[in-house]
């Protein structure tokens, strides 16, 4: 790739961006050298490297690089026997614990199936014997431990015990016997040794050895004789260290020398570790995806946005090239965002083929250039005398020279800068030259005969960067199929020039030359028009399509629910009647076993005790089953029918009444509508509906006799009777019979009828109440007044 369009696209900029994302300073350097490759398995497997990168660390993102450095320089010192310093150990432990720490990260990171990056992981090796060793022997980079041999421990010690009889002798000289000698009462050293400041007069009175004096030559600072054979043995012992230290820096340098072809591939991969997930890193904060690459030369670019822009307020843009078309043509306004679409482009392409994830949608799609040429900006060279349109024709030259089948060609402003009749004619003949031999370019433009060569041209397309000439700025989407306006005398008659000036010039543009621009107008109108409905359809589609999931998982519950409770109504069932049935066993097997001997009020005990028995079986069963009715309802509330969907002869269910019907009637203003039920007519509101399926008419049982007409059955209003009698009944009979005789009722239209139930536990009443409470025909009910049958007799009056 040459170098000039590296420049031209501003990718050493986001080289720079990346290497900002690394921990050390050789990944950096590997990032500002980066280069887009030519080869195909190089960049879907660096592509791959960042995607896996990128994966882990959205699991954990607690790694550090910040201790890796070339060692290189010190594992050759190492190999030639040159020892290394306690600063340069420190250095290599500090590598192998950044080793170690990467080790355990691959492995907490690891997934199922290995990665990219499971073997670059997996080959780290810490060295651990040889970092727990530096660790023993050096402390920091200017102090070596006493343990780090026996030897240095005795030397030092010895010296601490020497060391203190010298201060001590000192001390003792310095506070007492020469006090008044001193110039000040301390202990001093020069040269390595021992001494006193001693006044000049003084000097005579202190026997010892002068190791130098005041610069104004007051004070002389001698090693007294009492401590000279000390300070020789301190002297012979500071050597010993020395040579002890070094002995052991050799011996760990030699140490080093034998780890050092793996201390060389550690820290290469530790660097080629921080350089990929420093793209990794680099791609989260741009929110880049990995681009699909494929064989046929295209580009296909959802949402992109350019690297180097704020991503706030970028707006992405669509591109498609070498689909349909291999050639581009770019039109609109100036600051329109056709110099930036043009780059975006190009710059993906070369981010995409340095391995680099580009922020764009998901699905984007890049082909593998060749070589990618650019030819953007104001070429202008005073050095080499070359005027605008001279320097970009030079350029220009070069690029159809060199140019392959392969290439991406970018130009901006093709064709500018000479005589605009001439000017297009050669943008013309050159974009025409490149699309014969099918090679993709992408060209911005001010030039109308590049629009109609686009519109006229198989395999030329056009496109314009959108400008709002309400608000005088661009809205910066890219448009493909339609050409663009340079808006030129809007932008004019915005900023202030005289509407007579703007006439006058439209007066000057030829009238083939309106009509076109008057097309593109219409065409954007259009264009504007179509997008509103098509955002106005996708959003009803998904409003129907969230519908219809919600029904079905409506319905689904229903149906879970119907299940359920059908099982557990069962199981309840067959408990009681099995408890019901032990009873009785117990009560016929004691009747049996005394025979004619049971006296008769025993008899009468024991069948009291089995009525009990079954009516608390009853009240149970009872409850329960209105407990589950009201449970189906609750459910089937949220599907309750609709008032759109209230037509006449829709099947429906009626919740309250557990019965089907069909409507005869539309809502009315209450939302209430007529249902027949058979014979019965009821006025129900619309929540307490729901749909019902139809049921396909019985067959009759009797054939009707030709010419004969129905006969009207008036037996139930004949026989009709304003007393039901229930004493004795369970509360399920006792409904059932109550049910059927409301049905005549109503049917006779009584106003009033009475239910004879009696007063016993109270059981059978609280049943048949809780039935009246949810029976549509009913208006009111209440327990007859006293003398006229009081807490026994309930009194129904109709609607």
């Amino acid at each position: 790739m040459n170098a000039k369009v590296l420049h031209t696209l501003e990718f050493d900029k986001i080289t720079a961006l990346l290497a900002d994302h690394c921990g050390s300073e050789p990944a950096r350097r590997m990032c500002e050298t980066l280069r887009p490759s030519q080869n195909s398995e190089w960049i879907e497997s660096a592509q791959e490297q960042t995607a896996d990168a990128f994966t882990r660390l959205l699991k954990n993102d607690r790694l550090s690089f910040g201790a890796n450095f070339d060692a290189r320089e010190l594992i050759k010192e190492a190999s030639i026997g040159r020892p290394l310093s306690m600063g340069n150990f420190c250095a290599l432990s500090r590598l192998l614990q950044c080793v170690g720490d990467l080790a355990e990260y691959g492995e907490a990171t690891a997934t199922e199936e290995p990665d990219s990056l499971h073997g670059f992981f997996e080959v780290l090796d810490p060295l651990t014997p040889l970092k727990k060793e530096i660790d023993r022997c050096i402390i920091s980079e200017e102090e070596m431990s006493d343990n780090a041999s026996p030897e240095l421990k005795r030397i030092r010690s010895s010296y601490g015990v020497i060391s203190a009889r010298i201060h001590s002798q000192l001390n003792q000289m310095v506070n007492q016997s020469m006090r008044s000698y001193l110039q000040d009462a301390v202990v001093t050293q020069r040269g390595g040794r021992y001494c006193i400041p001693v006044k000049a007069e003084y000097k005579g009175q202190v026997p010892g050895i002068v190791h130098d004096t005041s610069s104004s030559g007051s004070t002389f600072f001698i090693e007294p004789a009492s401590i000279v054979e000390l300070n020789n043995k301190l002297s012979t012992l500071h050597q010993e260290e020395d040579d002890e230290v070094r002995r052991i820096l050799a011996a760990l340098t030699a140490r080093v020398d034998a780890d050092g072809e793996r201390l060389n591939e550690d820290q290469r991969l530790v660097t080629l570790l921080d350089f990929i997930f420093a793209k990794a890193k680099y791609a989260l904060k741009l929110g880049a995806t990995r681009p699909h690459y494929n064989t046929e030369g295209r580009i296909r670019l959802r949402q992109a946005r350019h690297p180097l822009l704020d991503p706030k307020r970028a707006v992405p843009i669509d591109v498609t090239l070498g689909d349909t078309y291999d050639l581009l043509i770019v039109t609109g306004p100036n600051t329109g965002g056709k110099t930036v679409s043009l780059k975006t482009v190009g710059l993906l392409a070369l981010m995409g083929q340095s391995g680099l994830h580009i922020p764009a949608g998901d699905r984007s799609e890049l082909s593998l250039f060749g070589d990618i040429f650019a030819d953007i900006g104001d070429e202008q060279s005073i050095e080499q005398s070359l005027s605008t349109f001279s320097s970009h024709m030079s350029s220009i030259v070069v690029i159809l020279k060199k140019a392959r089948k392969d290439s991406l060609v970018l130009f901006d402003e093709l064709g500018a800068g000479t005589d605009p009749t001439e000017g297009a004619a050669l943008a013309t003949a050159i974009l025409e030259h490149l699309h014969i031999k099918g090679i993709r370019t992408m060209a911005t433009t001010h030039y109308s005969e590049l629009k109609i060569y686009a519109l006229s041209t198989p395999g030329v397309e056009n496109a314009s960067c959108e400008f709002d000439v309400e608000t005088l700025s661009p809205t910066y989407r890219l448009l493909t199929g339609v050409p663009g306006k340079s808006n030129a005398f809007a932008i004019a008659g915005k900023l202030g020039l005289s509407q007579h000036i703007i006439d006058a010039a439209s007066a000057h543009i030829d009238s083939e030359s309106e009509s076109f621009e008057s097309v593109i107008s219409d065409l954007q109108d259009k264009r504007l028009s179509l997008e509103k409905e098509q955002e106005a359809f996708l959003a009803e589609k998904e409003r129907l399509e969230r519908r219809i999931r919600e029904l079905e998982e409506r319905e689904e519950k229903l149906e879970a629910q119907k299940d359920k409770i059908l099982s557990s109504a069962r199981e309840e069932a067959r408990d009681l009647l099995k408890e019901a049935k032990d009873v009785a066993d117990e009560t016929i097997r004691a009747f049996n076993k005394q025979g004619n001997q049971m006296r008769i009020d025993t008899m009468e005990k024991k069948r009291s005790s089995l009525r009990e028995q079954i009516t608390r079986q009853d009240e149970a069963l009872s409850r329960d089953s209105l407990k589950r009715k009201k449970e189906q309802q609750a459910s089937m509330a949220g599907a309750s029918l609709k008032a759109s969907e209230a037509v006449p002869g829709t099947a429906v269910h009626i919740l309250s009444m557990d019965v089907d019907g069909s409507i005869i009637s539309a809502p009315d203003k209450d939302g209430f509508v007529q249902v027949q039920c058979g014979i019965l007519r009821s006025k129900v509101p619309l929540e307490e509906l729901v749909r019902a399926e139809q049921k396909a008419p019985a067959k009759e049982k009797k054939t009707k006799m030709p010419g004969k007409q129905p006969v009207l059955d008036l037996s139930k209003t004949s026989g009709f009777h304003s007393e039901i009698n229930v004493l004795g009944c369970t509360v399920d009979e006792a409904i059932a019979r109550i049910d059927k005789y409301l049905d005549d009722a109503y049917m006779s239209h009584a106003d009033k009828v009475r239910i004879v139930h009696g007063k016993g536990t109270g059981a059978l009443r609280k049943g048949i109440h809780d039935y009246l409470r949810f029976n549509s025909i009913v208006k009111h009910y209440e327990l007859a007044a006293h003398g006229e049958g009081d807490a026994g007799v309930t009194i129904v009056s109709f609607k």
